[in-house]
């Protein structure tokens, strides 16, 4: 809820501290730098610290975030204070993956399937409650001129300065945040008490009972799906991000016409990862990528081909949420199949995933206000289903090839090693 709530309320955010869309785009990468330094940090602390306490903390300043969002009145500070939601959101992402790989390893496909299902959830609710729920105080006019310039988005800060923190106009804007940010306070009250009631001697046997193994092309396959990460979580981002306003202002539609639209992205998404719990039990990970590549790629051509169309966009926005939704469990639940994922590597991952949230949004920001007729975010979702249907056949082929060379030559080195041990 905390990073789907982002989209449906960034032109709010925009009038709130006086820009437009194109110019403060850049708060993309404020978010994603402050997700990219918590993913790194939250790999080296979760495998050496308590799990539930560095979540219950990262939920903390998580909740301290929300709350102070909407008393931004100017750019810089809002910028700020998405870097330091998004540390603690990557500490949260970071060590959640590396929770459920401790406890299950390859055998956690459906419960890692469950964990990202409720982050999907939340991202389908998050739309609902910032603009059904509670509104908005946001004229229409402001979202269907083309150039997404509004007079009031054009003052300067010397003209008309405001203070760094104040109330927002529109009290619809803070109760969505408010809202949010008290949900998730109340979940990270439950972690805390994980914390107290766990005890060292538990996670100490959970520690020695992990079975590790590391493949010969190791580094290589962490290279490559931190790639794929990269255009996967970039397009799937980007996309929800800015569906709301491609919907008004390149389309036409209603804002509450968009908000649904919105929704029915990430509520496809959820859906799909939440069926992906029951077919991950009898489904390989590399078969559930290998379907999501394919719907993501005829989606996103039916998007570029049919940008106009109101109809178009919503089936294919549902088919794009759809096949969107298994690609990031899939990919580590595929990876712990043929080597370990430590914190560190679990935080390599993450990182190339927070690095795609933080460059593709920002450039698509820009380049959308620069070239308000063309639908770049549909360009660039195709040009990411493109490049990770074409790269993941690569890695498959990288994983399974060496695992079988590397056990003949293990099988070889035993039957040298066995009469010398029989002499012995």
């Amino acid at each position: 809820m905390s990073v789907g709530i982002l989209g449906p309320t960034f032109q709010d955010l925009a009038m709130n501290v006086n820009r437009n869309i194109s110019s403060l785009s850049i708060i993309f990468v404020g978010r994603a730098s402050g997700f990219f330094c918590g993913s790194m940090i939250g790999g080296i602390l979760f495998d050496c610290m308590n799990h539930f306490l560095l979540l219950g903390v990262s939920m903390w300043a998580t909740t301290f975030g929300l709350f102070l969002i909407p008393f931004c009145k100017t750019a810089v500070l809002l910028i700020v204070v998405m870097s330091v939601f998004g540390a603690a959101v990557g500490v949260l992402d970071t060590g959640a993956n590396v929770l459920i790989l401790a406890l299950w390893g390859d055998k956690g496909a459906p419960h890692m399937q469950a964990l990202h299902f409720s982050f999907a959830l939340g991202a389908f609710l998050a739309p609902i409650v910032a603009k059904l729920a509670w509104g908005t105080t946001v004229s229409a006019e402001n979202h269907t001129e083309p150039d997404l310039h509004h007079p009031a988005l054009s003052q300067s800060p010397e003209a008309d300065p405001d203070p760094l923190i104040a109330a927002p106009d529109d009290l619809n804007l803070l109760w969505a945040y408010a809202s949010v940010g008290m949900y998730i306070f109340v979940v990270s009250v439950f972690l805390f008490a994980l914390f107290l009631k766990k005890s060292s001697k538990h996670e100490k046997s959970m520690a020695s009972a992990q079975v590790s193994r590391r493949a010969k092309y190791h580094k290589a396959l962490l290279c490559l799906l931190f790639m794929f990460f990269f255009f996967y979580v970039g397009a799937e981002i980007t996309y929800g991000s800015y569906i709301f306003s491609f919907a008004t202002t390149h389309v036409g539609m209603e804002e509450s016409e968009a908000a649904g639209l919105n929704s029915i992205f990430w509520g496809t998404f959820a859906a799909c990862r939440g069926l992906a719990i029951f077919f991950a039990t009898c489904l390989q990970p590399g078969t559930m990528i290998v379907f999501s590549n394919i719907g993501s790629l005829v989606s996103s051509l039916f998007l570029v081909l049919f940008d106009k169309s109101p109809l178009c966009l919503w089936i294919a926005t549902s088919v794009y949420g759809a096949s969107m939704a298994t690609t990031f469990p899939s990919g580590i639940s595929w990876l712990e199949q043929y080597t370990s994922i430590t914190g560190k590597s679990a935080a390599f991952l993450v990182i190339g995933a927070c690095l795609g949230d933080m460059a593709i949004p920002a450039v698509i920001g820009i380049l959308q206000g620069e070239y308000p007729d063309l639908p770049v975010v549909m360009y660039t979702c195709l040009g990411s289903a493109i490049f990770t249907a074409t790269l993941f056949p690569v890695m498959y082929k990288l994983a399974t090839l060496p695992l079988d060379l590397q056990g003949k030559e293990n099988r070889s080195e035993n039957q040298k090693v066995l009469p010398s041990s029989s002499r012995l």
